[in-house]
């Protein structure tokens, strides 16, 4: 399932976008004066403090939350709204409780049209491929934290995406789990090949896993640096106690430090606002 590097498709472009979250009085500035290059088929990681608008431009890449200005788009086209060539894998799984594994991930597909032998065919190679061989029948209850993880990888990577938006997947895991799926995903991204935008504030998480880090200001967020990792894949667990690594660590947590502390913001979710401001708006 190696993807040809001359087919990539995923290129992703933003153009000075700023995105304003709330109304009126309650209005603020969440993403501020943003621009980025994502080659197809590259891994970044958008690395900053809680509240500085990580989340919320994900949700502008997702679709689901509109620019204020500035511009979006995926292989030369504006993004315009939510669309499956984008998925999404969130910290908390959002796999179907009443489904097996197997339907889980066949979903996507189901939903496309697909005939039922093709969908089950194609679901059985990605759970291989996450390393869940065997588990095709259980239910999301029966999985590990980790497991559920991968099951939720596979679901996204059915339809191909071009990019895959992933915020703070691994952050409700232990460390040895998040460990292990930081590895997993590398293994399964060198065979896949899909863009990939990672959010974390976790600064050896992001150096472990992406080709480029753009770490973001506290609110609202700009990029403050572009980091180029040279680091050889496929990388080791070596590669977090050498000097470089340690290097770079530092002068992420030297940019990462504040200068002022803002008034802390609830976490954004890519789907949009705060629950309790949506109820404040209908109240």
């Amino acid at each position: 399932m190696t993807t040809n590097i001359a087919t990539l498709r995923g290129g992703v472009k933003i153009d000075r976008l700023r995105l304003v979250l709330g109304q009126g009085a309650r209005a603020f500035e969440a993403v501020q004066d943003v621009s980025l290059d994502i080659a197809p088929g590259e891994f970044i990681c958008l690395l900053g403090p809680s509240g500085c608008g990580k989340s919320t431009l994900l949700g502008a890449l997702a679709g689901h939350i509109p620019a204020s200005s500035g511009s979006i788009t995926v292989d030369g086209t504006a993004i315009s709204g939510p669309h499956p060539e984008r998925g999404l894998v969130f910290q908390q799984h959002t796999l179907f409780p009443w489904k097996s594994v197997l339907a889980n991930v066949a979903f996507g597909l189901k939903m496309q049209g697909v005939a039922r032998k093709e969908r089950e065919a194609r679901a059985r190679e990605l759970i291989a491929l996450v390393g869940l061989e065997g588990f095709e029948q259980h239910y999301p209850s029966q999985l590990s934290g980790g497991m559920r993880q991968r099951v939720e990888i596979a679901r996204v990577l059915i339809t191909h995406p071009r990019v895959m938006l992933m915020d703070e997947p691994f952050g409700a895991l232990d460390a040895q789990t998040r460990l292990m799926m930081q590895h997993l995903l590398l293994d399964v991204w060198a065979r896949i090949r899909t863009t990939i935008v990672f959010i974390t504030h976790d600064i050896d998480e992001a150096l472990f896993l992406a080709d480029r880090i753009f770490v973001m200001s506290p609110r609202p967020g700009r990029i403050v640096e572009e980091l180029r990792l040279d680091f050889e894949r496929p990388r080791g667990a070596g590669l977090v106690t050498s000097p470089e690594f340690t290097r770079l660590k530092r002068h992420c947590l030297d940019l990462l430090h504040p200068e002022a502390h803002p008034q802390p913001l609830a976490r954004l979710s890519p789907l949009g606002p705060p629950i309790e401001q949506l109820q404040r708006k209908t109240a």
